[in-house]
């Protein structure tokens, strides 16, 4: 053996022995003191120089995989949610949960349904570090269907009725519809809900409520119970019956989703990726002309796109959603083609943009002894909402002799049932095929393609009621 090997030899010996002294130091010195013979400086020092010693690049890989971003949304959902502290055991939120756990095919065609929007939601509420639970609530509000109308003239994901649409800039005319727009009604809804939440200072089931019923009707019950000594938290508040039962839905509903399994519930997954990207229009543009160019089902693009009522734009510049992997195509194909490639793409049939009914004539009624804001907008068939609006009120105190100004949108209309018939005889639809999905009902369909369930009736006289997945029905749509 040369004298180099020998020496390196030697020092590999020593470097593996000092390794060894060092290892076994610190527990012998553990092993052999006792409180009085070593200070606890000492013992300090020791166990910082063990933790050194053992600490090892796996436990670096392991922090580094949990903090990779979740593959699902539904995961990334829960990482996110901030309203069950403080909840424990309540009887009404059991409730709620009780219905869903008894009704499990409502969240998931919700769900499934949502998957086209859950993804953007949940981004936009990450960049204003609001609740991920508010990603939920469309499924209260619309079971996530873009094109769910209520009673109340409520339209869309997040069911803005007129007034408030037009409030939070959401255009509204005879073909477009932005309470349907789902970048621009998410945009809105989470406008609206930040907005409420500063008003009730920072507390998100009173900002909740008050989406549900106003702020005004939530101000109202805290004010009654502020003069009565009584709590002003939002489970001890006087609120209408529907509003009661509005938070605790959507606390049920997130604790499904924060443990489907244990609840018998299957979310399916969602990929924690955009489901669609925007393009942007520069011309008047028919719906199913851009579906074909780009070799996509014309169903989805106007799921993704149902603001445009007549599928079709009409005035540009506007967005187009597109998915993902279509939006690139759409955007190459339309810089390739020429002038009168471009014009194919526009709609056949010349339609103008103009507002929803007859602009609003006003009027103004003067406050008196006895008045309250609920009984001054039923006696003139009018929104509390509206009515605190149109007068800027923050709350519901009225004085004698003050005068409020209401506007009147009523206007003749036709029957939907008369226009209906009407186009049909004018010979101005097209007739589609739909295939019915599971979960689907006639109503559910009829709220698709925005036509009367009289209707989706008369046209499949053979369809029962309870539609069966597979089954095919006829639909007649704008053109």
């Amino acid at each position: 053996m040369s004298s180099t090997t020998r020496k390196t030899f030697t020092s590999d010996a020593l470097t593996r022995l000092a390794q060894a002294i060092a290892l076994t130091l610190p527990v012998l010195l553990v092993g052999c003191q006792t409180s009085s013979q070593i200070p606890d400086t000492e013992s300090a020092r020791a166990h910082n120089l063990n933790a050194r010693i053992k600490q090892k690049p796996i436990f670096i890989t392991s922090q580094k995989a949990q903090q990779q971003a979740p593959q699902d949304v539904w995961e990334r959902m829960r990482q996110g949610f901030q309203l069950q502290d403080g909840v424990g055991v309540n009887p009404r939120v059991e409730q709620q949960r009780l219905w869903f756990v008894s009704n499990p095919s409502f969240l998931e065609n919700a769900s499934d349904r949502g998957s086209l929007y859950m993804h953007y939601i949940v981004e936009r509420l990450e960049e204003r570090n609001m609740p991920l639970e508010l990603a939920l609530l469309p499924v209260i509000e619309s079971a996530y269907n873009p094109m769910a109308y209520s009673r109340s003239d409520a339209v869309g994901l997040w069911q803005f009725i007129p007034s408030t649409g037009r409030y939070f800039n959401l255009r509204q005319t005879n073909v477009y519809d932005g309470r349907r727009d789902v970048t621009a009604s998410t945009t809105a809804a989470l406008d609206y809900l930040s907005r409420l939440h500063d008003m009730f200072n920072g507390d998100w089931l009173l900002a909740l409520a008050a989406y549900n019923a106003g702020e005004g009707t939530v101000s109202r019950a805290i004010e009654r119970n502020e003069k009565l000594g009584l709590p002003t938290d939002y489970w001890n508040l006087p609120l209408p019956q529907e509003t009661r039962d509005y938070v605790p839905k959507l606390l049920a509903l997130s604790q499904l989703v924060m443990a489907p399994e244990a609840y018998g519930v299957n979310l399916s997954p969602i990929a924690n990726q955009p489901y669609f990207e925007v393009v942007e229009v520069n011309q008047p543009m028919d719906l199913s002309r851009v579906a074909a160019l780009v070799n996509i089902d014309e169903d989805e693009l106007f799921q993704l796109n149902p603001a445009f009522k007549k599928r079709m734009i009409v005035q540009a510049p506007q967005h187009l959603l597109l998915p993902t992997a279509k939006a690139q195509l759409l955007t190459a194909s339309l810089s390739k083609m020429n002038p009168e490639e471009l014009l194919s793409l526009k709609p056949k049939v010349p339609v103008f943009e103009g507002p929803v009914g007859s602009p609003a004539r006003q009027r103004s009624y003067r406050v008196k002894s006895g008045d309250n804001l609920s009984l001054i907008a039923k006696a003139n068939k009018v929104n509390v909402k509206d009515l605190q609006r149109w007068n800027k009120l923050s709350g519901q105190r009225l004085k004698v002799g003050q005068t409020l100004v209401m506007q009147d949108n009523t206007r003749k209309t036709t029957t939907l049932a008369s226009k209906g018939s009407q186009r049909l005889a004018a010979n101005k639809q097209t007739a589609t095929r739909y295939k019915v999905r599971k979960g689907d009902s006639l109503y559910a369909v009829a709220q698709r393609f925005n036509v009367e369930v009289g209707h989706l009736k008369r046209w499949n006289p053979r369809s029962a009621h309870a539609l069966k997945p597979g089954q095919t029905l006829t639909v007649y749509v704008d053109r």
